[in-house]
């Protein structure tokens, strides 16, 4: 479980900070390893992928008797790229962040097509004002407990989704357990109706999506689509917003954002969101945002340790700014070197924090609550637990992934000054500095 976080560190750090160091590059070596059975996988089909100017295939190759494969190119730990195997029509990727120099595990899984195989446990609503029009992200969080582990896969499309009466839909995103979002191509089923046919692995996935909608006047009344049962329904917006909606409820305000929640809401409901008013002003936000993420780092010491509620609600909804992301992926070997040599402490917080689910319906909880128990210190007398420290990077992750989405945003709306923009993502790069630091 360490290795998946410190590929979730630095791949982050690829998306965000710009060249740091040279790591080893050119040569990688791996097993494909069945999930189903436990065993090595021969005879697979793999791709590697340069993700650097638009997912370029670069090489070939297929695992030997027992699994193991090579792949030699230059750009190999010298900037983020792929693998990826192809197992029964399946793709199955595996990130190779920057500084990827240890033998890598490419895990596949037995395809299912029975959609029990999933469960939909939260669907997160994010409004923001922009001019004439309303940027909308929508996020599900889709866990996959299937025992024996299999994965969950229909060509045809296998999660399905709808928009408002009106909306545009923009770009769509699938991220599995290891949280590397990849594009998909929507699959149009008529009606403001899609779906995606991607590969939902044991444990957490995500697919997130985002569109526009007029918003004249700054009003709107927006009729959300419900397709799947019994999910947690959170709804979010900046505070110069007025919400209301059928059944919606206040769940306070994290990150200067309001928050609205509803409950079990059944599948084939329209949820009718009504909202008014503008985005705020540049400085307005950048001065009430900017005090309240000082306040935080402050309080934290620098560092995003415990997270903030607020960070599993827009969560990982950086689909919304797909081509920003685009121009960040650059090198960051310099974590993952520190990362491989030296060994991760728990960071301790002082703040809630929230786990891997939107909605404040953290994974490991079912409480209705908008934020979860705290990440704690690990004991003084002891080394920490490797849940501790996986709770806790894990949660240092997120938070920060939260904070780049909201500054995002707001850049791209036009919300922030540019010099707020600037100071807001030095500390960002600084908080990552120091997760890597250990």
């Amino acid at each position: 479980m360490r290795r998946r976080h410190y590929a979730r560190l630095a791949l982050l750090g690829a998306l965000v900070l710009g060249p740091l160091a040279i790591a080893e590059a050119g040569t990688v070596h791996g097993t494909v390893m069945n999930g189903t059975t436990g065993k090595a996988a021969a005879g697979v089909d793999l791709v590697l992928i340069q993700l650097q100017g638009g997912m370029q295939e670069v090489a070939r190759s297929k695992s030997g008797a027992q699994g193991e494969f090579a792949f030699d190119h230059p750009g190999l730990g010298a900037q983020p790229m792929l693998v990826r195997a192809i197992y029964h029509g399946v793709n199955f990727n595996h990130a190779l962040p920057p500084g990827t120099s240890a033998a890598q595990v490419v895990d596949i899984y037995e395809p299912s097509k029975d959609p029990k195989t999933i469960n939909v446990s939260s669907h997160v609503v994010i409004f923001q004002p922009n001019g004439a029009n309303l940027i909308v992200g929508e996020e599900y969080q889709i866990e996959n407990k299937s025992q024996p582990p299999l994965a969950y896969f229909r060509s045809e499309g296998g999660f399905d989704f709808a928009l408002p009466q009106g909306a545009r839909l923009q770009q769509v995103a699938a991220a599995g357990p290891a949280g590397m979002p990849v594009v998909q191509a929507p699959i149009d089923k008529k009606n403001n109706r899609y779906s995606i046919a991607f590969a939902f692995r044991p444990g957490g996935n995500s697919v997130r999506y985002s569109y526009e909608l007029p918003y004249p006047g700054n009003t709107a009344t927006v009729k959300i689509p419900t397709i799947y049962p019994g999910g947690r329904l959170l709804v979010v917006a900046p505070p110069s917003v007025q919400v209301s909606g059928d059944g919606l409820a206040p769940a306070g305000q994290e990150q200067n954002m309001n928050l609205y929640g509803r409950e079990d809401v059944p599948a084939g409901t329209l949820v009718a969101v009504s909202l008014s008013g503008a985005g705020p002003p540049p400085d307005q936000n950048a001065g009430a945002d900017g005090g309240q993420q000082g306040g935080r780092d402050a309080q934290q010491g620098g560092g995003e340790a415990s997270g903030v509620g607020i960070q599993q609600v827009p969560g990982r909804l950086d689909v919304l700014k797909w081509p920003l992301i685009a121009g960040f992926i650059c090198v960051f070997a310099l974590g993952a070197i520190l990362l491989a040599r030296k060994p991760v402490m728990a960071v301790a917080g002082p703040a809630p924090a929230e786990k891997e689910v939107p909605a404040a319906k953290p994974k490991k909880s079912k409480a209705s609550a908008p934020v979860a128990a705290n990440v704690q210190a690990a004991p003084t007398n002891g080394a920490p637990s490797l849940a501790e420290v996986d709770a806790a990077i894990s949660t240092s992750l997120d938070g920060l992934k939260e904070r780049l989405f909201r500054l995002e945003l707001r850049h791209q709306a036009g919300t922030i000054s540019e010099e707020e923009y600037a100071r807001e993502r030095a500390r960002a790069e600084k908080v990552l500095r120091d997760l890597a630091r250990g």
